[in-house]
């Protein structure tokens, strides 16, 4: 998942107690492919690089909620943080 597309910002959701923020950006990948969504973890209180944890096509946009501190509800996919990843070409 490193070497996903950028994309455009379209979101960004903070953890409540503010360890993490995702970052949800939309992908275009020309006329004969999809929009996706890639989602990024970045890490607010440690100096840690940013890392990819989403990746989904046929999605523009992109409904982040956090259940917990450490569990996050991206388009419906649960993820626990920092370690657990959503990419579609992996079900």
């Amino acid at each position: 998942m490193s070497r996903l597309p950028e994309g455009e910002l379209i979101s960004e959701v903070q953890s409540p107690n503010g360890t993490y923020t995702v970052k949800a950006y939309l992908t275009n990948g020309g006329a004969t492919t999809p929009y996706a969504i890639r989602g990024e973890l970045n890490f607010n209180t440690v100096n840690k690089k940013p890392k990819n944890i989403y990746w989904n096509y046929r999605e523009d946009k992109a409904i982040i909620e956090w259940i917990d501190d450490d569990t996050v509800l991206i388009n419906g996919h649960e993820l626990d943080l920092p370690n657990e990843k959503f990419d579609f070409r992996r079900k």
